[in-house]
């Protein structure tokens, strides 16, 4: 879902962000051993994605183009005027002047397409790795697409609609609907259960909006974490923060969940929320927020709430694989920095240029972060907090992504 300014501050947005795994395969054995582990770099603004060597120096192996049919979708909206405000609205709002072309993407098990949400197109596509051609496209319902989560085996996807407060859920190889549900408005994250057995969905509601003040905090709509069977898509709960923020006296507090991981017995959930400069420990066994961790704030920031990104003043969360240590992209503030999860002690500040997400490398070592407002990611060590390694990439990098391709691939000709 949505994204963050890199250069100047405004409107609009986007984003549970958990520790990113690559999705499991159903390829066999002799099929897995043919792939190779990959980061994805989504280059928002290029309508690009950058590929990556997984682990160590993340040195760039290709790129791909996820609009090779730009033409065609165009000539679409044009002739729609409904379409062509949207499209303007998006172009003019949360794309700050630019177009939305790539917001989130995974790779079918087998390595040989990757499925990518398109917000300016308010589509889904499946993209050839070895041609760089359409295999599918299915259009959302509404006017944006956003977030997306893929089945820990690998074989669906979900996609959130933000304009119509729909999450689909796709069959990754053929781009039929398996099934679909509601949420609150604006829906952003989806995380699915490591079993597979739920989809949890965090609605963020209008971040794009000037009514910033907590005493206005009424007016961004219905923000609320909507938890569906995974096979049924019928829900089976709803988690409000609204008054669990109340409890413990943050009612000043947004509740609007941003990014979020879980640990890993899946036993708490860490996440972020709107305006906030840190992150909160949610326990689900017993429905109630367990910590608050504030984070530093940048001198140099404008405490003007108006002026953050998106409403988010944090926005990047993702957790080490033994659940020891968290990476948070602060991104208003420009760092990112390690946090011990026991004590929750920040490491030092790596200065980031406006890091608008955090995953995981592929060995598990380093947290990765996209740097939106110096077109780089970042590779920061889990065990010492140190940054180790800088990347350029394209214009806008937002979600990265772990995946995979064929042991010999090389990028797509134009």
């Amino acid at each position: 879902m949505p994204v963050l300014r890199p250069r100047h501050l405004g409107a609009l947005a986007a984003a549970v962000a958990l520790a990113v795994t690559a999705p499991a395969t159903t390829a066999s054995a002799a099929d897995a051993a043919a792939l190779r582990e990959v980061l994805f770099v989504g280059n928002n603004w290029d309508g690009t994605a950058d590929v990556l060597r997984s682990t160590g120096d993340l040195a760039k192996i290709g790129r791909i183009n996820v609009i090779p049919d730009k033409d065609a979708r165009m000539a679409e909206i044009n002739a729609d005027p409904i379409r062509w405000i949207y499209f303007m609205a998006i172009r003019n709002g949360v794309g700050e002047g630019h177009d939305q072309f790539v917001d989130d993407m995974y790779t079918t098990p087998d390595g040989a397409s990757v499925v990518v949400s398109r917000p300016s197109f308010a589509d889904v596509v499946s993209i050839n790795l070895a041609t760089g051609a359409v295999n599918w496209r299915f259009p959302v319902s509404g006017y944006r697409s956003d977030h997306m989560a893929v089945s820990p085996d690998g074989t669906r996807v979900a996609v959130s609609a933000s304009t119509s407060n729909t999450v689909h859920v796709l069959d990754v190889n053929t781009g039929k609907q398996l099934g679909k549900f509601s949420t609150g408005d604006k829906p952003h994250e989806n995380i699915f259960t490591k079993d597979g057995k739920y989809i949890y969905n965090m609605a963020i509601g209008d971040v794009n909006t000037a009514t910033d003040a907590p005493w206005l905090d009424w007016t961004k709509g219905d923000r609320r974490i909507t938890v569906v069977d995974a096979t049924t898509y019928q829900q089976v709960k709803v988690i409000d923060m609204r008054p669990k923020l109340d409890a413990i006296g943050l009612g000043d507090y947004s509740d609007a969940v941003r990014p979020a991981v879980f640990s890993p017995d899946e036993s708490k959930l860490y996440f972020q929320v709107s305006f906030f400069n840190g992150f909160f420990e949610y326990d689900l066994a017993t429905d109630k927020i367990t910590r608050t961790k504030t984070l530093p704030k940048n001198p140099a920031t404008n405490d003007d709430r108006t002026t953050y990104v998106n409403d988010s003043r944090h926005h990047g969360l993702s957790m080490s694989p033994d659940g020891s240590k968290l990476c948070v992209a602060g991104t208003m503030d420009d760092y990112a920095t390690v946090v011990n999860r026991t004590t929750l002690q920040e490491g030092p500040l790596v200065t980031a240029s406006k890091p608008y997400w955090a995953t995981v490398s592929g060995d598990g070592k380093l947290c990765v972060v996209s740097e939106s407002g110096t077109d780089q990611v970042t590779a920061i060590n889990f065990a010492t907090g140190q940054k180790t390694v800088s990347v350029p990439v394209g214009d806008h990098p937002q979600r990265v992504r772990l995946g995979h391709v064929a042991a010999n691939w090389t990028s797509p000709a134009s």
